[in-house]
């Protein structure tokens, strides 16, 4: 078999040890299999010339290039952190993966790494897992995904997806095992002190960390939302589908999320509309309807004031950087 051509994806914030734990592992398996063995041609890739990694850790990267699996590590992301605002700067990044994946790449995400995956729309219609700290918000920002936070590794149509952190050797050893055979990955296990036995993160979830039940109002007042982002905004509907009043949901909403639930689905229609101007040629029309407004000029305003760009300049910038 000829080398598998792997390259992972750094990017300004990634965690350099998710950067560099698969190639690691697959250098150890390369060693293993010997000369007659299959190897790993691994590189780090980037479409920026400099890259800083989590802490500072300058990396060195190379250009963007033709590989048979693209790894996407994860970056520093605690429950409560603006989502969208680590997101944001990333666009070339994420418009990277979109690229690679239309052109029949594997696509694989470490960690919350799936969050990228989900903005480049990769998710969408797919099973999926991350970090069960965080496999709620990435239902909950990827409501089209099937989120299984119970499973450590994740393969849906060409998209690989991992829990936490040491989930990347998980993967790296399935990895070895479909390129070099089940002997070799084996050993390296061995070799390297990796547990080869693990098939879920279930035993690892940590109740103390996970949004406190008196969260899940407003989790599910999301999803509805989510769910729904064409739809009119009908508070009393939404409270009927609830069992509350108006009040108790607005009150409720707003103890859990310190916003209202208008406030919460005008931000998560721009999200959708981001997506959409960057990722199709409709037109700011079509795509204000599909996120609910039948005034493309309400819906410009409502976008420049969540991402200071009016719809048609954030498409031309998105395009330029893409």
């Amino acid at each position: 078999m000829s080398a598998l051509r792997v390259g992972v994806l750094a990017y300004p914030g990634c965690f350099a040890s998710e950067v560099f734990g698969v190639p690691d592992l697959l250098t150890m398996a390369t060693h293993v299999a010997g000369p007659d063995g299959s190897g790993y041609e691994v590189s780090i890739v980037s479409p920026r010339r400099r890259v800083a990694a989590s802490g500072g850790t300058a990396l060195g990267v190379s250009p963007l290039r033709e590989v048979d699996v693209l790894v996407v590590p994860g970056f520093e992301l605690l429950p409560g952190l603006d989502v969208d605002a680590k997101l944001a700067p990333l666009a070339p990044e994420i418009a990277a993966i979109r690229s690679h994946a239309a052109a029949g790449t594997a696509i694989v995400s470490i960690c919350v790494g799936a969050f990228l995956l989900a903005e480049a729309g990769l998710l969408n219609r797919r099973q999926a897992t991350t970090a069960w700290l965080l496999a709620d918000e990435l239902a909950r920002r990827c409501p089209d995904a099937d989120v299984r936070p119970e499973r450590l590794v994740v393969t849906d149509t060409g998209v690989t997806t991992t829990a936490a952190f040491s989930a990347m050797y998980d993967f790296a050893l399935e990895l070895i095992r479909r390129h070099s055979g089940a002997g070799v990955a084996r050993t390296t296990a061995r070799v390297a002190l990796v547990d080869d036995a693990r098939s879920s993160q279930t035993p690892y979830v940590d109740a103390r960390f996970l949004p406190q039940p008196g969260n899940e109002f407003s989790h599910k007042v999301m999803r509805q939302l989510d769910q729904n982002l064409a739809a009119r905004y009908d508070l009393a509907a939404l409270s009927d589908t609830f069992r509350v009043s108006t009040r108790t949901l607005q009150r409720r909403f707003a103890d859990e999320t310190g916003q209202s639930p208008l406030a919460y689905l005008q931000s998560s229609r721009v999200r959708r509309a981001r997506h959409l101007l960057e990722t199709t040629n409709r037109t700011v029309a079509s795509i204000s309807a599909a996120v609910g407004y039948g005034d493309p000029s309400t819906f410009a305003a409502l976008f420049a004031k969540h991402t200071g760009r009016r719809p048609r300049d954030y498409r031309a910038a998105f395009r330029r950087l893409a």
